[in-house]
């Protein structure tokens, strides 16, 4: 018995750049083996497989997920800054704003 082909999406994203690749593998095929196939780790060498988290359709997954027709397997790129972090920052820096500018409550009685 035959295995039946299926499409899938690789797809990789920079600040300036993004790559979607499509192409067919045999059903029943690993992440690994269609981002191995798709030739991305070819175009962008940074791609450390090691240690790049890896989803599909947004859902972080393993790299030994079995794929299903139409998946779109995303690479992710490691994170140059921590988002909560971040989110602190903006809020103390809206802090200090809103008190610069004289938002404080003004009691009128």
């Amino acid at each position: 018995m035959m295995s039946e082909d299926i499409s899938v999406e690789v797809v990789y994203a920079l600040p300036q750049k993004q790559e979607i690749l499509s192409l067919k593998i045999r059903s029943g095929a690993l992440v690994s083996e269609a981002i191995a196939r798709s030739g991305i780790l070819r175009d962008f060498p940074e791609i450390d497989l090691a240690s790049a988290k890896v989803g599909v359709y947004g859902k972080q997954v393993k790299l030994d997920t079995v794929l299903r027709d139409k998946d779109r397997i995303e690479i992710y790129r490691p994170l140059i800054a921590d988002p909560k972090e971040i989110r602190r920052k903006r809020a103390a820096e809206g802090k200090e704003e809103k008190t610069e500018t004289g938002d404080a409550e003004v009691s009128t009685t």
